[in-house]
């Protein structure tokens, strides 16, 4: 007997009004909706946190999850959505670092972080080492995006051996650039990205995603989407690297 596979998104932009995904609830539940349609049964909302950007506060993103998550339940969507934030690896970031306040699925041990496309932060490694000794998980959002990494095959593996990484699902399907495409293409076919991700931002992003699961399960088969957007996020959940 097969077991029904749903899908887990780790990256979504679906609370309204906090970013620059959702800008309302009816827009929310719309992209929510379509999620659903794709396969997904858990999807986390993970709103900005970017300094002098996207700063939303912690009552203003609890408030609009309580607000969608009675919308679901009101509109019979059955949806669970989990609480995080996509980390923007600045001095916000590192102020919360010190003080073990970092915004984490459900206050747990995982945390989703964005790097600058362009720049790695200095002292990464020995960042993410002090992270990982402290029970911290960093789950590391887009990694195709991060130029540095295009041509350092050792960083990448350095970064997966200590961090989950979570592709997003339309670059596989060439949405974000034909140089980040080819990266996360790679990731995934080499089986160096443990996850995929929608980070829907609007109901128009949700045809790349279609894509990518389509994209997935045409090169790799339904095994590899299992372990993408149902195993591996799953752990990732539970603050557990995917391969420990």
């Amino acid at each position: 007997m097969v077991r029904a596979v749903g899908f887990v998104d780790l990256h979504s932009h679906v609370l309204p009004g906090l970013d620059d995904g959702s800008p309302d609830r009816e827009t929310s539940l719309t992209m929510l909706r379509g999620l659903r349609a794709l396969g997904f049964d858990t999807v986390c909302a993970t709103p900005h946190q970017k300094t002098g950007q996207f700063l939303p506060s912690l009552e203003a993103i609890r408030a609009a999850h309580v607000e969608i998550v009675g919308l679901l339940a009101g509109a019979g969507v059955a949806l669970t959505v989990p609480l995080a934030a996509e980390n923007m690896w600045d001095s916000t970031l590192y102020e919360r670092m010190q003080t073990g306040a970092i915004p984490s699925y459900d206050d747990g041990a995982a945390f989703l972080v964005e790097f600058t496309p362009a720049h790695l932060p200095v002292g990464l490694g020995q960042h993410i080492f002090d992270l990982r000794r402290r029970g911290k998980l960093p789950v590391i959002a887009h990694p195709e995006r991060y130029q540095p990494l295009w041509s350092a095959p050792d960083q990448v593996l350095s970064l997966r051996a200590n961090c989950a990484l979570v592709v997003d699902l339309a670059a596989l399907a060439g949405y974000h650039g034909r140089r980040e495409g080819k990266a996360a293409r790679g990731y995934v076919e080499q089986g160096l990205a443990h996850a995929v991700a929608s980070d829907v931002h609007s109901p128009a992003d949700l045809r790349g995603a279609a894509e990518g699961v389509a994209w997935i399960k045409k090169r790799l088969g339904p095994a590899a989407l299992v372990r993408l957007l149902d195993e591996n996020p799953r752990r990732i959940l539970a603050g557990e690297h995917p391969e420990t």
